[in-house]
């Protein structure tokens, strides 16, 4: 085993690999950002190196940065974790001619199934299935809508160095391609610097069957199983699990032994990811399962395979790298329980889930679960990088037990004043459907609206406030005379207000109460399943009114306008794109309130802009 590790990433996977190579004896290295210079896994590694500023093309995204701190640390090895440089087969080859190890893929690997088109032309040779689509080198507006045409709708579209869910678009209709590929285009040469795309069937039911393989430059390949990742929105995956529901045994073969074919084709070493559609229309069947892609890296949900097998993937990823044979033989590989990871994000469902950043005033997790942290109370959550925050994952001997437990944990998490997808993610793990594992990856979709809906405060939250909130003047005999007796507790009352709704609320002394309350500035906040309320005193001064709907288009959030489809003077129906704003590594489309004109527009193609900022102000029609 080599002596020192370089970790070319930040986060929580930063951490969770600083951790297994120092129980292994590695000393340690973690390279920042400015904005990074005081989060956790600088704390937990033994060097820290600053490497740039705080936006990631002026950091991670450098690999003379990267291999520049590798060698003032002097290290052996660079683990590059997921997203960043770690799919970047230059950047492996650079690490390579430096002398240092890659813990990873050979370039040639990482090249061979880094394009859709090629990987899916590599694994048809292979004996592979794959999803039928147009994979071809005229990238023409013309052709691909006519090629989308031949195939029919609905049509995915999909980048062809994509993943992670970006630069890929659904069509319903004809009519939409053309704006939809060039969204597409867009947020893929944001992310991965190439436009081109591929086009595949849509299918109707599917699944998002993964599976987790290893390979050695002995060329042993074995699979650790399959998980399953159906749960998504947006095509970013929320909840994984492992093992799939409802996979039989026959079907479980048929996939895991593809998932090795497909990395001996490439004469695959270290940890990677073979990912799978299943039309899940008439159950899983061998017959009805194709190739999507395959993820040259250790993937966000690896937990869920550790759980279920008892492994630990960093640690096999790094013995390989040191070029020692695989841990284990196939036979002696196998599942116990059940696992289920759920992704904490800092955004908010009740606003269509769009990022929230900010300081983590409050920041609370469970204790008694795994938990893939890479933040800490006190510590920021930026614009600049993905909002995941955290990985919480449970282990139990069966699928509904580990659903209700992680269900549990998600409504336990505390965290202010940034939002989160807590109740969201608590809701979601004890839905019906998904506990009798009837899932697909519309099934967020389908119920976004009561599972990201926010749940008012009950009357214990108010309660709880109130005493928390009550001063001593408001507890006098006077206060309240009602069940007057003498020698009795005195009953009192006090105004509050939660968001929208105020309530007089009235306490009784004498009952037994439990303080759930973390004191905010000049209120009161009271955490209840998964989700943050905050009471305030009505303030006197306070302007009463509702929102004047003026048109005006504001910023939800930080971020870059990359598209402007409108112009001053332009008629615009309720719910057209206005603008569209990229921020988190993502794109958002602002729209029309209401059918108006666009009486002005204060923002320019390539504009940073902050939150709050005047965008564009519309007219209503008359």
């Amino acid at each position: 085993m080599f002596g020192s590790l370089l970790i070319a990433n930040r986060g929580e996977i930063a951490c969770r690999i600083i951790r297994t190579a120092a129980r292994l004896g590695l000393r340690t290295i973690a390279v920042y950002s400015e904005a990074d210079a005081q989060s956790p896994h600088v704390q937990l590694a033994d060097v820290a190196i600053p490497i740039g500023p705080a936006p990631a093309r002026e950091s991670y995204l450098l690999p003379e940065r990267i291999l520049e701190a590798a060698r003032h640390a002097d290290a052996d090895a660079v683990h590059p974790g997921y997203g960043f440089l770690s799919e970047n087969a230059a950047f492996a080859q650079a690490v390579m001619d430096a002398g240092l190890i890659w813990v990873g893929p050979k370039p040639f690997a990482i090249t061979a199934m880094g394009l859709k088109d090629q990987a899916k032309a590599r694994m048809m040779a292979a004996g592979v299935p794959v999803t039928p689509g147009y994979m071809g080198d005229d990238q023409s507006r013309e052709r691909l809508k006519a090629e989308a045409d031949r195939i029919g709708y609905p049509v995915l579209i999909k980048a062809v160095a994509g993943g992670g869910g970006k630069g890929m678009r659904k069509v319903d209709r004809a009519p939409d391609f053309l704006a939809a590929l060039a969204s597409c285009q867009r947020e893929a040469a944001s992310s991965f610097g190439d436009v081109r795309v591929l086009l595949e069937t849509y299918v109707a039911r599917p699944r998002h069957i993964e599976v987790q393989i290893f390979g050695d430059r002995f060329g042993h390949v074995v699979h650790l199983f399959e998980r399953d990742c159906s749960l998504q929105r947006r095509h970013q995956k929320v909840i994984e699990e492992a093992p799939a529901p409802g996979l039989d045994e026959a079907t479980r073969k048929a996939v895991c032994d593809a998932a090795v074919r497909a990395a001996r084709a490439v004469d695959y070493e270290g940890a990677g990811t073979v990912e799978f559609i299943a039309d899940a229309s008439d159950g899983l069947r061998p017959d009805r399962i194709w190739f999507m892609e395959m993820n040259t890296r250790l993937q966000v949900e690896h937990p869920v395979t550790e759980c279920v097998t008892g492994l630990d993937l960093v640690e096999w990823q790094l013995r390989v790298a040191a070029g020692q044979p695989l841990p284990r033989t196939q036979d002696q590989i196998e599942i116990t329980g059940h696992a289920i990871e759920a992704r904490l994000y800092a955004e908010s469902p009740s606003t269509g889930f769009l990022p929230s950043i900010g300081a983590l005033e409050r920041f609370s997790l469970p204790r008694n679960i795994r938990i893939d942290a890479g933040v800490q109370e006190g510590g920021e959550i930026s614009p600049f990088y993905d909002p995941m925050i955290a990985k919480l994952i449970v282990h139990a001997p069966t699928r509904t037990a580990a659903a209700l437990r992680l269900s549990k944990a998600c409504a336990e998490v505390k965290v202010y004043p940034v939002a989160t997808n807590a109740a969201f993610l608590s809701r979601t793990l004890k839905q019906p459907d998904f506990l009798s594992g009837d899932v697909d990856t519309r099934f967020l979709e389908d119920r976004i609206e009561a599972l990201a809906a926010t749940t008012p405060p009950g009357e214990a939250a108010w309660t709880s406030a109130a005493r928390a909130l009550a001063k001593p003047s408001d507890s006098g005999p006077w206060q309240s005379l009602s069940g007057f007796r003498l020698n009795a507790p005195a009953r009192f009352e006090i105004k509050l207000v939660c968001g929208d709704d105020a309530r007089l609320v009235q306490i009784d002394p004498a009952l037994p109460h439990t303080d759930a309350t973390w004191p905010y500035r000049d209120g009161v906040v009271v955490f209840e399943a998964g989700e943050a309320h905050l009471f305030r005193e009505p303030d006197p001064d306070a302007l009463s009114g509702e929102a004047t709907g003026d048109g005006a288009i504001l910023s939800p959030m930080p971020g870059r306008i990359v598209h402007s489809p409108v112009k001053v003077g332009d008629a615009v129906k309720k719910g057209e794109s206005i603008l569209t704003l990229e921020a988190m590594k993502m794109e958002h489309v602002l729209t029309a309130p209401f059918d108006a004109v666009v009486e002005s527009l204060h923002v320019s193609l390539g504009d940073q802009v902050i939150e709050g900022k005047l965008l564009a102000r519309l007219e209503k029609a008359v």
